[in-house]
């Protein structure tokens, strides 16, 4: 779970797949890995193949999520035949007769209290978009930085974080760039990105399909009716937040700034290292070296089309300042006797909206769920919290969690009965813990190291 709501992508490791699958993944990854300035002709083949079509189905389902413009869920696929909808969409593929539907906006709340859009697909162009996914991601894999973290299998947010910090501890690097891109995802130039793709892709349909995707309408609903607009093909700019392949697309047009920061002297001038999760980064500089990477990165990232959003990029000098990564807050903290030492923690940011959703989940007295439905909405809730925010030491912060969410579902509890009070005579821990089986944090740390990080 990503404080910052981004989602975690999606996981293509050879070793859930298929043996034909997997097969055709190893064949396609040791060939670009091998052979660095191949190009692929015939792919199109390959994702309309019923094992691709029949895969991307299962991790589409798996990743759940709402129906698109056409009302279409999985549950009616499956009820309707799953076997005949799958061959419909490979008689579409395979006849390249397939267009993709408009995208369903719709808006989901942001950290900061505001609101970012999401385009969400047909569950029909999503199965298309992770078919070619789970073909051209193979390629496209060895040629990624290893210092991008976000939406590649057998790396997560957690090991950019542990990246981060062991740079600053290790390297010395004491002033860190705290980047943020203005609406990344929806400023990606389609003619550069497209250039991204071509330079490994040359099979033509695969192409154009690509392109297709990325100029799709989008069509927003609302108590006055329904508008559809073209933002994407009329500014020739963005990818889609919520299509499976956007991921990999915006990975790829940051991989040129990767390129060119290593690749054309930046680093090695400022003693620099970037570390990268989707659209965040942060370039870790020794003393003294930071302004002058933040100018450089201005002038390389509006050369790439891109926008700096100044209001949340700082220069942070440590040991006196901290700064905020992909949920953690990394810097020097002080222990036991105002000892110091270089850590990480969950951030304030990241505590508060937990604590905002365990309220809005503890709120309405007049709710009907049962008492087991609450613990069985929190729990889940909980339990993806803690299991991105377990590095560094913890302990203090989970107590508080722990304390909060018993008072507010006491508190529920109450309520519900038309009572008022804190409910900790009437429901003690016990009662919590052992019958309605609330989960509770602290007794996690007992399963792991208590180590900084």
């Amino acid at each position: 779970m990503l404080e910052s709501g981004k989602s975690p992508g999606i996981d293509v490791s050879l070793a859930t797949l298929p043996d034909s699958v997997r097969t055709l993944q190893t064949a396609l990854q040791t060939k670009a890995k091998n052979e660095p300035a191949t190009r692929f002709y015939s792919l199109w083949d390959k994702v309309c193949r019923r094992d691709i079509l029949t895969e991307a189905y299962r991790r589409c389902r798996a990743n759940r999520g709402a129906p698109g413009v056409d009302g279409e869920s999985f549950e009616r696929i499956e009820s309707q035949g799953l076997d005949p909808w799958l061959e419909r969409l490979q008689q579409e593929l395979k006849g390249k007769t397939y267009q993709p539907r408009p995208l369903l906006r719709v808006w989901i709340p942001k950290a900061n209290g505001g609101e970012r859009p999401l385009a969400v697909p047909c569950i029909r162009d999503r199965v298309a978009q992770m078919a070619v996914l789970l073909v051209i991601g193979p390629i496209f894999e060895p040629d990624l930085s290893p210092r991008q973290y976000g939406f590649r299998s057998g790396v997560d947010a957690k090991m950019a974080v542990r990246r981060t910090f062991f740079d600053l501890v290790e390297g010395g690097k004491r002033e860190v760039a705290d980047v943020d891109l203005s609406d990344y995802f929806t400023t990606i130039p389609h003619g550069d990105l497209m250039r991204c793709v071509v330079r490994r892709i040359a099979d033509g349909t695969l192409l154009a399909v690509i392109r297709a995707w990325l100029t799709v309408p989008v069509r927003e609903r609302s108590p006055q009716g329904e508008r559809q607009t073209t933002p994407a093909k009329d500014q020739h700019r963005g990818v889609p937040q919520g299509g499976v392949i956007s991921p990999l697309l915006s990975n790829l047009y940051f991989r040129r700034f990767m390129l060119a920061w290593y690749g054309k002297g930046y680093a090695e001038r400022h003693q620099a290292e970037v570390v990268n999760y989707a659209d965040d980064f942060v370039i870790l500089c020794p003393p003294g070296r930071g302004a002058e990477a933040m100018a450089e990165m201005r002038q390389l990232v509006s050369r790439l089309g891109l926008t700096v959003n100044e209001k949340k990029t700082r220069l942070v000098k440590l040991p006196e300042e901290r700064f905020d990564f992909l949920g953690y807050t990394v810097g020097r903290f002080y222990g036991k006797g105002g000892r110091p030492y270089w850590g990480t923690r969950p951030s304030k940011k990241a505590v508060k909206r937990l604590m905002r959703e365990i309220h809005d989940a503890t709120t309405k007295r007049w709710n009907p769920l049962e008492v087991e439905s609450r613990v069985e909405r929190l729990n889940p809730l909980l339990r993806g919290w803690a299991g991105y925010f377990n590095q560094g030491p913890v302990g203090k912060v989970y107590r508080q969690i722990d304390n909060y969410v018993a008072r507010r579902l006491r508190i529920w509890l109450m309520r519900k009965r038309g009572k008022r009070g804190t409910g900790y005579r009437q429901y003690p821990d016990h009662y919590l813990y052992e019958e309605l089986g609330l989960m509770r944090l602290l007794p996690l740390l007992a399963n792991r190291s208590n180590a900084k990080v």
